[in-house]
């Protein structure tokens, strides 16, 4: 077996579009488009954005819309989504909107497909979000491939554009139920351990286990989102960090707020029980110098053989945020 290192392996980006306390979406676009650039720049392979609602911090909410405002400003890197809500949408529209963005932007679009709502159930109902959605996945996706596929050209429904586009579809997953649906199809997979971590080995086992090949995939290909944080120091990074895992905390309590400034490290923000609690949440999450983040993320490869490897980074300031994917990036060319 060979074993992956993070010079071998491809990087990407997942954005959050994170609004920071004290800014707005309008500064959350700006840096979102600064660190496409920038990560085209550097060799980064993808681009991605996830589909959230109703959360005050994160500005993602109309992700195709941001996915054609990424690629309209770069022109090699891979935009898509990381991922859209299925259920959320009908299969027909998502496969229009996609069809219209790969014909804008031909060669560089991915479409990343969950089943979680992305948000409460009370926004659910407000998206009129059925409560069955999470189970007819499988059908829907089915169903959207269908409508981007060369052999629909007789179907009583087409979807113009997006018809015989080649358009790369992506099973998005936080637990072992993507990972089958994602072997089934023969689909690549993409594994959300930035947040989710408990499920990440059993999932990657149960995709390359059951994999079946297509004419889309011929064998298993893995995408795993972790946390990085990297800077000069580790102590410089466990500063910054401090934003991150307040902006966790938020969501482990319940109290979801902006993304705050970063304070001492030493300063007391959370207790012992809630501080277990963050990290375990948190466990694939990398902070520190250029050397701890190279030997903890190599380990990280060698341990799950990951295909490509996404970040996703946390930090208050825009520049410090570009040059920890900077720094990541040079790793990477090591």
């Amino acid at each position: 077996m060979t074993v992956n290192t993070l010079s071998q392996i491809k990087i990407s980006v997942l954005d959050l579009a994170i609004v920071r306390d004290g800014g707005n979406a309008t500064d959350t676009f700006k840096n979102s488009l600064s660190l496409a650039q920038h990560a085209e720049k550097w060799g980064y392979e993808r681009f991605w954005l996830a589909e959230h609602h109703n959360m005050q911090g994160i500005a993602s909410t109309a992700t195709v819309v941001l996915i054609g405002h990424i690629a309209a400003g770069t022109s090699t890197l891979r935009v898509g989504s990381g991922g859209i809500m299925l259920p959320n949408h009908a299969p027909l529209i998502v496969a229009e909107q996609f069809g219209t963005l790969a014909t804008l932007f031909p060669n560089r679009i991915d479409l990343g497909l969950g089943r979680a709502p992305g948000t409460d159930q009370f926004t659910a109902a407000a998206l009129k979000r059925d409560e069955h959605a999470a189970m007819e996945f499988p059908a829907n996706v089915e169903e959207l491939q269908r409508y981007l596929s060369e052999g629909n050209k007789n179907g009583r429904v087409r979807a113009f554009p997006g018809e015989g586009l080649d358009i790369p579809i992506w099973i998005l997953g936080s637990s072992t139920e993507s990972a089958y649906l994602a072997a089934s199809l023969g689909l690549p997979y993409a594994f959300a351990s930035h947040f989710a971590p408990a499920q990440l080995h059993n999932a990657l086992a149960i995709y390359r286990r059951n994999f079946t090949p297509s004419e889309n995939l011929k064998k298993p290909y893995v995408i795993a989102c972790v946390n990085v944080i990297a800077a000069d120091t580790n102590k410089e990074a466990e500063r910054l960090a401090t934003s991150f895992k307040k902006l966790f905390l938020g969501i482990i309590t319940g109290n979801r707020q902006q993304l705050k400034e970063a304070v001492e490290p030493d300063e007391d923000f959370m207790d012992p029980m809630e501080e277990a609690a963050l990290q375990q949440m948190i466990k694939y999450t990398f902070i520190g110098g250029p050397e701890k983040i190279k030997r903890e993320l190599e380990n990280f490869i060698q341990i799950t053989q990951i295909d490509e490897l996404m970040v996703t980074t946390a930090v208050y300031e825009h520049e410090p945020r570009l040059y920890s994917y900077e720094i990541l990036a040079q790793l990477n060319k090591e």
